[in-house]
């Protein structure tokens, strides 16, 4: 299997040409440059369209107008510019419209940092955008997730009509890794082009027109809409949902991290158990669905679990729930930009234990 040394950003936009990505709009934001940079020569070069557009919002409305044609497409931003396509994607969910959103993490709230980050978990995972809806998102920890993750992201997008977010971070965006783009194909695949029968893309007295909208006057149809979606998402819990799970048969402590500080925790990990202490590991790659009955299965032994985030703890309330509450959950991270250390979570594990 031939593997190329790429950044992680370079890596995934490749990734979204292979998978058949035709159509890339996006605004300079910092640490997710490159793949917009890369786009804009490469996707051209394979038929497609890449457009830097005036602003976040002029971008993300420019991914509804080409979704809506039945055209694979992809937009991507770090946290405040992320933070100005809510609406837009709030009008795809609501006219159910398939597109993938990268998010590479940056620190905030504000401006913040341009240094990695995992404070956009909140707003991914529970208010990405007004309104009834849930996003599908996926948390690569390695450049080659990364580029794994895009094909998949498209693929679920296009099956249960709908926006999927990809949320990465500084640090994995712009680490280098060897990567193998095998599993995905040629680099002019073409899957996913021709038009949907729901697609805007000019009928020809062949079918009846389509109409694509989010808006619905009628509260019957509303509410049936909603709840349409939301069957489509216990759908994709029911098939998508993954995570990984390491040395947990009997873990006294299970650690769970996802994106790159999962990478971490796998150090901290290996410490501990090399002082005797019995600690599993825990990663969910879903965050939404997220991965309820794998975790439960992952702590059935344990008598504590220890989250790590680079945030204020933000995933901790899905952990808890999940656990139903029934077992200690802590807590640690680093914020500012700081990417939480093996050692500093090892005297944590110590005083847990």
């Amino acid at each position: 299997m031939s593997k190329t040394l790429m950044k992680g950003n370079e890596a995934l936009a490749e990734a979204a040409i292979r998978a058949g990505c035709k159509c890339y709009f996006g605004y300079p934001i910092t640490p997710q440059n490159e793949i917009g940079a890369y786009m804009s020569e490469r996707i051209r070069k394979n038929g497609g369209v890449f457009l830097q557009a005036e602003s976040e919002i002029g971008a993300i409305n420019m991914v509804y107008g080409c979704s809506a044609t039945g055209t694979r497409c992809m937009t991507s931003s770090s946290s405040p510019g992320v933070s100005l396509k809510a609406e837009g994607i709030s009008y795809l969910a609501g006219a159910d419209l398939p597109c993938v959103i990268v998010n590479v993490q940056r620190g905030g709230p504000g401006l913040g940092t341009i240094q990695p980050s995992q404070a956009d978990y909140w707003q991914t995972t529970r208010a990405m955008g007004h309104g009834d809806l849930r996003l599908p998102v996926l948390a690569p920890y390695s450049v080659q997730e990364m580029v794994d993750m895009t094909a998949e992201a498209f693929k679920i997008a296009e099956e249960f009509r709908t926006p999927v977010m990809l949320l990465a971070d500084g640090l994995l965006g712009q680490m280098m890794e060897p990567v193998s783009f095998n599993e995905i194909g040629g680099e002019n695949k073409d899957d996913g082009q021709s038009s949907p029968n729901w697609a805007a893309s000019g009928h020809k007295n062949k079918r009846e027109k389509n109409i694509i909208t989010s808006l619905f006057l009628d509260p019957i149809e509303l509410e049936t809409a909603i709840n349409e979606r939301f069957e489509r998402f216990e759908e994709l819990r029911a098939k998508y949902t993954r995570s990984e799970s390491t040395n947990t048969d009997d873990a006294d402590i299970i650690v769970t991290a996802y994106g790159s500080t999962a990478r971490v925790i796998q150090s901290a990990m290996e410490m501990a158990r090399e002082e005797g202490i019995k600690v599993g590991t825990f990663r969910p790659i879903t965050l939404s669905p997220f991965p309820e009955k794998a975790l439960k299965e992952a702590t059935k032994s344990a008598k504590k679990v220890l989250v790590v985030e680079m945030s204020m703890g933000q995933m901790v309330d899905d952990v808890k729930s999940a656990l139903e509450y029934k077992l200690p959950v802590e807590f640690f991270g680093r914020q500012g930009g700081f990417v939480p250390g093996p050692q500093e979570i090892l005297e944590v594990i110590r005083r847990m234990k």
